[in-house]
């Protein structure tokens, strides 16, 4: 598995990338770092963003905010696409001596020599000034609870040389949105958006584990910790443990909002969708845990159904 001359494959996209995506047609100049910012998988941008869009609707639906929200869940799109780029950018930065050693992640472009580690120091302090100008359009709670993900994020990519759970990490880490969401709406956290917050971790944790289950050959292999190394075989339990608390903590959310009945049957979709993925799942098939893996865009989004239920209910 180990790339031998990583140099050879500049110009080429990782295994997991959308063929033909609209990188592949950039300028040759801009394509390394669309690919450094991983601009050809937009699945990061959605699990990052869904969470923000939760902690929004969540405390639309307990009264606060207003019209308002429509523009911060545009801010949060935004937020969401630069800060997810930046994340990528860090983490090939702090990891371009473990990626140049593993097949898929050779073809990064700072171990391909696409990308100079001070180009991509360039890079990512751009990102973080655009982030840094979306976050400063929210109310002044909201902006100090965003900058207090930044401990997450650095010690992010970290994880995995000292701990088994680092997808336990990363959870905290993508759904800090859900807090911040709900500060920019209510100007305050209530224990509803810590709820919330929860279920994200949990939810984080089950899809990540599976992604980590393609990568286990080459985490043995490097040394590096993961959940899937952790939990091997049994994986599929513990994985239909967190998502049911996922959805433990998504109905507490609602019961800490005094929710009614369409917010409870808003939950239903995305239980039947985490069934499907428990019931699908096969940790030994890397194209399964792929397919699965990405088809939580779709799970988040059907988690969102809850609090819009609840909103649209109280409209009338």
């Amino acid at each position: 598995m180990v790339m031998t001359n990583p140099s050879a494959a500049q110009s080429q996209a990782t295994p997991d990338a959308i063929p033909n995506s609209w990188v592949d047609r950039a300028p040759e100049a801009v394509k390394p770092y669309l690919r450094l910012m991983r601009a050809d998988r937009p699945i990061g941008v959605w699990l990052l963003l869904i969470p923000c869009w939760w902690g929004l609707a969540l405390a639309n639906a307990d009264g606060a905010g207003g019209l308002i929200s429509l523009w911060h869940g545009a801010l949060f799109a935004i937020g969401a696409y630069v800060m997810r780029a930046a994340g990528c950018t860090y983490n090939d930065i702090v990891d371009q001596d473990i990626d140049a050693k593993v097949e898929r992640t050779a073809l990064r472009p700072i171990p391909a020599g696409a990308v100079t580690v001070k180009q991509a120091w360039a890079l990512l302090i751009g990102l973080c000034l655009i982030g840094l100008a979306v976050l400063l359009q929210f109310n002044r709670f909201a902006i100090f609870t965003g900058l207090a993900a930044l401990m997450l994020v650095a010690a992010y990519p970290f994880m995995k040389r000292i701990t088994y759970w680092p997808q336990a990490w990363l959870g905290l880490t993508f759904n800090w949105g859900a807090l911040v969401g709900f500060a920019s709406a209510a100007g305050t956290l209530r224990a509803e958006a810590f709820a919330i917050y929860a279920a994200g971790i949990f939810w984080t944790l089950s899809y990540d584990t599976i992604y980590a289950h393609m990568d286990k050959d080459d985490d043995i292999l490097i040394g590096v910790k993961s959940a899937a190394l952790k939990l091997g075989e049994h994986t599929k339990p513990w994985l239909g443990g967190f998502l049911l608390m996922t959805l433990l903590f998504f109905a507490l959310a609602g019961a800490l909002i005094d929710a009614g009945p369409a917010y409870f049957i808003g939950l239903i979709p995305a239980a039947a969708h985490f069934v499907w993925q428990w019931r699908k799942l096969d940790i030994h098939d890397g194209h399964n845990c792929l397919t699965l893996f990405k088809s939580n865009r779709n799970a988040g989004l059907l988690l969102l159904l809850a609090p819009v239920c609840e909103l649209v209910a109280r409209s009338f």
